[in-house]
């Protein structure tokens, strides 16, 4: 048998063809990452990042209500690159910058000041979104599904 996924970010655009019966036969739709779920997201892209005892995944995931997973993961990103530019910054040759790159911690300042670098979408493109999905989950009569229910 053959297996199709298909996958937008952009349910704006979709051609309905694509909803027509027989097409595909499930239609789940991500929400917005809840508490919880942020705190997993955080925790899966900073396992194996060289981490300051003071960055909190509590306070991250409270903070970043609206954040999707791939904007979270945008931070952490950023964060790590914030502090390799610490780093770089602390020596004023890159050869002995690399001689200390035991010093490489990623501070929850920089994960902070990550944040603030992520665009994230305003509560009425939110609202658009979701009454979008809405109407072809109540064409297709299916209702949307968290990540962390798909995840666990």
């Amino acid at each position: 048998g053959v297996v199709v996924i298909g996958a937008t970010n952009r349910p704006d655009i979709l051609d309905p063809a694509l909803l027509r019966p027989g097409r595909f036969d499930k239609m789940v739709a991500l929400t917005w990452p809840d508490y919880e779920t942020r705190k997993e997201i955080f925790r899966i892209h900073l396992r194996n990042k060289p981490l300051a005892p003071d960055v909190n995944i509590d306070e991250l995931a409270s903070r970043t209500d609206g954040f999707t997973g791939a904007d979270i993961a945008q931070v952490c990103n950023e964060a790590g690159m914030l502090a390799l530019r610490g780093l770089m910054a602390k020596y004023s040759d890159p050869k002995e910058a690399a001689k200390h790159d035991d010093e490489l911690i990623i501070e929850m300042r920089h994960l902070l000041q990550a944040m603030q670098k992520v665009r994230v979408p305003t509560p009425e493109e939110r609202k658009r979104y979701e009454a979008i999905m809405m109407k072809f989950m109540n064409q297709m009569k299916y209702q949307p599904v968290g990540l962390y229910q798909i995840v666990t």
